[in-house]
Order: C-alpha cells, then structure tokens, then sequence
C-alpha cells in the first residue's frame, strides 16, 4: 500500500508542476493574451494589462488557484471600437475571449493528466514496483483532469470584481470602477460592461496615469538604416531621444553626411558614441546641434569639452562613449565589441565619482557598467539612477534597488546588414518624475517594418526606493529580455 501510495502522490506533485508552469498564448480580434495559473491564491480569474500596469480580479474559480489572463498586445483599432460599447464588437469579443480559455483549460487538462501519468511511471522505476503499479497514475490524472474540468473553469457571478494598480496607477483603477456599472445581476451584462471598461483604459486617449510627465525616448543601434528614422521621429515627438551608440556601421565621412539628419529627432537629440561609431561623426553630431556626451565632458561644435553633468529636459544627464569608439586617425578601423576589466574598472570611478550629481547616465555597453551599477547599489541606495543602454539589440528593462536600466533594442531593426534576421525596430519610452527624481515607468515598443505594426509593453517599476526597503526585500526586482539578435 505504500508503494501504491507514493505513485499516486508522485503522479498528483507532477501534475501540480504542470499546472503551475504551463502558460499559453491565444489571439482574439482585439489583440493577444497570454493564460496561466498561480496554485495557492484565492480562487479568481486574474485580467492584467501591463500596458497601462493595472488588473482586475474576479471571484468564481473554485480551485484555490488564480487563472491569468495578461494581455500581451493590444490591437488599438479593435479597443477603441470595443469602447464605444458597440453590442456586435462586443459580443464577439465575449465569444473570442470564452473560446480562448476553453481552449486553454483544455489543452491544460491533457498537460497536467500526461504529466501526472508520467511521474507515476518514473516512481513506479524508482521504487522498482511491479510495472502494473502504472496503472495507478490514472488517479491522480482523473483528478487533475476534474480538478481543471470543474474547478478551475470560472462560474458563477462576476458582478463583484477586486481592482488593483501599482503606486501612481492606482487612480486608472478607481475610475475604472466608476466607469464599470456593477449593479446588474445578469451575468452577461457584467461580463460585456467589464470588457467594455478594459477596453476603455487601453483605447487611444483613456491612458490618463502618467498624463502630462516627462518621457525620454531610450534608442539605439541604427546601424545605417535611415529608414527606420522617421519611426523614431514619430515616437518622440517632442520629447527628448537618449541615443545610446551605434549610430552608423563604420562613423565614415559618407555615413555622417547621410544620418546628419537625425540630429532634428526629439528635443533635443543626446547622444553618446558606440564600437560602430567614430570621434569625427561625434564632433559632426555635436556641429549639428546634438547634445554629445563624452565622460569627460559634452562635446562642443568647437571640438572643446564642457561640463561632463549636463541638465537636459530638467534632469541631469552625464554620458559614457564607448572604449572601443573609432578613430578617424586609424582610418575607421574595428576595435570589436568586447570589453575587459580594466575597461569596467574605469567606468565603475566615473560612475561612483558623480554619485549625488546625475539622474541619469547614457552608455553603450551594458556589460561595461554592470559592476558599477551593483557598487552603486550597495554604496547608495537611496540615490535613484536611470541608465540607458544599447548594444545587445535586446529589449530589457532591469530594476534593481536603486537602478533602473533600460534597453531599447535596435531601432535600426538590426541595421541594413542584419535584415536577414528580420528584427523587429525596438525603442523604449520611460516616464519620469523630476521632483524628487525616479522614473515611473518603461513601455518597450517594438514595430515591425514590413507591415508598421506596432505593440507596447509597460514594464512596472518598482515604487521609490529606500535603505530601509532594501533591507526588508520590499524593493522587488524586476527584468524583462526580449527577442535577443545580433550583438553590434
């Protein structure tokens, strides 16, 4: 009995594992969600929309279990037409997202049942029993299966709905229960006036949390492709764009004349130089009105150096070129893209040398500053710092005790010698506040250049940091990789 006891209990932990690591994406009309459970919550179905960092959660799941449904895109078109509360859009939008978690719970069942009946079989081998002793994974199979059948599946009202948001997005929250009629005791009209009310905070003009605050556009890693400017053009507006690096392939003459155009891009257009770039493009950039920042000073159009702290858009900014620049006097030549210690240990005395004199820091290679960042961590933890990043043409953003670091992606969609990996132009807009200094917020855009197709992101950053949240582990880390591609 034993034995038979420990298969069964085998089978039930596999199919746990399953439940809680199995996620799945399902399209509908109005955009792209991502399905998953947490075991060991209050029973809900869990709607959260990064995009504007807030959530709802609604009662009738009887599992003790949340069932996630994250909107991972948004189609804007689609939101703005469910907002209108269009009885039609609605109602197949009701369908769409009802099919979705009906297909997710059913793929689900088979998951957990396949992984109870495969741990059952591997205790079945560890305790060497007889191979019939198999046959008993089929308990704890049917009971997952049951289990996600009738207890996960959401039931019952939805009329009373828990909102939650972060910090300053808390207010988008409460007027979404405003907005949200909960007195209805028909369960389908709660259902559609609550997709309406999401629809609402995602449709064009609704996002009002971080209305009327500073934004800087984060890009880098044009790499020559001059077509994707006039994307970065729309994205910032007026707001000011931190080019972080690699601006060109080479920095050659032939490259500076056709990319001078990007010095019209945001206000105004900061930049610092990567390994693709080159000191003459650098003094070009700074001749036709760029901010170029140098770790020994902003560059000026007379070639001279001034102030290595500058105040830029109300906040101070100080930027660190690239080891690996190139040179003019050595005809352009690669110096690679690799970095060594000394090269970490330079920037770490920059770095910690203008601690209570910068906001935020700009450098190309973020494998150079990350030792810096830690010691900044641990020698000032309630001096908060942005750093803008590039190189990797990944989209991050990491939040780290009193660090936030920022990576655009390429906004060069990998630069027209890397089309063949068919990336897709990423740049990052962070929200900030000025007085006291944090940043708020970093949605990760990314556009695909074949057809202009654009999602967002909002990645939440953590609440304004402290010694004392340092210690007590308030201060949660947050890290967000996207697609990874060629490493300029």
């Amino acid at each position: 009995m034993l034995r038979v006891a420990a298969v069964i209990t085998a089978g039930l932990i596999a199919g746990l594992g399953a439940l809680w690591i199995f996620s799945s994406e399902r399209e509908v009309s109005a955009g792209r969600v991502e399905l998953s459970v947490s075991p060991f919550h209050r029973g809900s179905l869990d709607v959260y929309v990064p995009v504007v960092d807030w959530g709802v959660r609604f009662p009738g799941v009887r599992l003790p279990a949340r069932l996630h449904a994250e909107v991972r895109a948004i189609d804007r078109q689609a939101a703005a037409s469910l907002a209108t509360g269009d009885r039609a859009v609605v109602d197949r939008v009701r369908t769409e997202a009802r099919d979705a978690i009906a297909s997710y719970l059913t793929s689900l069942a088979a998951v957990v049942a396949g992984a109870a009946l495969l741990g059952a079989a591997l205790m079945v081998l560890v305790l060497r029993s007889p191979p019939r002793h198999v046959l008993y994974g089929l308990v704890p199979a049917v009971v997952w299966v049951a289990a996600v059948a009738f207890l996960l599946a959401p039931r019952g009202s939805l009329d009373d709905p828990e909102y939650y948001a972060q910090g300053d997005d808390i207010p988008v929250a409460l007027r979404a229960v405003q907005k949200a009629t909960r007195s209805s005791a028909n369960l389908g009209e709660v259902i559609d006036e609550q997709l309406v009310g999401l629809a609402r905070l995602v449709a064009p003009g609704e996002r009002e949390t971080l209305k009327g605050l500073p934004r800087l556009v984060v890009a880098s890693d044009l790499h020559n492709n001059v077509l994707a400017i006039e994307a970065l053009q729309r994205a910032a507006g007026d707001s000011p764009v931190l080019f972080v690096g690699d601006l060109s392939d080479s920095g050659t003459p032939v490259e500076v004349a056709v990319l001078r155009q990007i010095t019209r891009t945001g206000r105004p257009f900061v930049f610092v130089g990567g390994n693709h770039d080159s000191d003459a493009q650098m003094l070009a950039l700074a001749r036709g009105g760029a901010i170029v920042l140098t770790p020994n000073g902003r560059l000026m159009p007379d070639g001279s150096l001034g102030p290595v702290v500058n105040r830029i858009a109300g906040l101070r900014m100080a930027g660190y070129t690239s080891p690996n620049l190139r040179r003019a006097a050595d005809g352009y030549r690669d110096r690679g893209g690799r970095w060594h210690l000394g090269q970490q240990a330079r920037f770490q005395r920059w770095l910690l040398g203008l601690a209570g004199k910068i906001d935020v820091v700009l450098v190309h290679e973020p494998q150079i500053a990350a030792p810096a960042l830690a010691a900044w961590r641990a020698r000032h933890p309630d001096e908060p710092l942005l750093v803008a990043t590039g190189h990797t043409h990944t989209q991050a953003v990491v939040a780290k005790g009193s660090v936030v670091m920022v990576n655009g992606g390429t906004i060069g969609a990998g630069g027209t010698g890397n089309l063949h990996q068919e990336q897709d132009i990423g740049l990052a807009v962070v929200t900030v506040q000025r007085d006291p200094f944090r940043a708020l917020a970093a949605d990760l855009v990314q556009i695909d250049p074949d057809d202009g197709s654009s999602t967002a992101r909002r990645e939440r950053l953590p609440a304004p940091w402290s010694s004392q949240e340092l210690e007590s582990g308030s201060g949660a880390d947050a890290a967000t990789p996207r697609r990874r591609g060629r490493r300029g």
